[in-house]
């Protein structure tokens, strides 16, 4: 729906709804906070099992690691979003 001002879009549209949603969330760095704390965990558990990586192996099982977790976590948000 347009406004009949102009081509801005009317407050509270439907339209590219996902893609505003998408850019609000990112200019809150949600997905910098959600990815630090998951290297943090990492970092921490490697310290803590004393276990020696090279740095690309560190920079590999960090992002496996990491798309594990967000695999997880979208599995979680459907499992909830069906029992809704």
């Amino acid at each position: 729906m347009l406004n009949p001002f102009g081509s801005q879009q009317v407050p509270g549209s439907y339209v590219n709804l996902q893609k505003r949603m998408l850019q609000r969330v990112k200019s809150a760095k949600i997905d910098d906070q959600i990815f630090e704390v998951v290297k943090q965990a990492y970092e921490v558990a490697l310290n803590e099992e004393g276990i020696v990586l090279s740095r690309p192996e560190r920079k590999r099982l960090l992002s496996q690691i990491l798309k594990l977790v967000l695999d997880d976590m979208t599995k979680k948000l459907d499992d909830r979003s069906s029992s809704a």
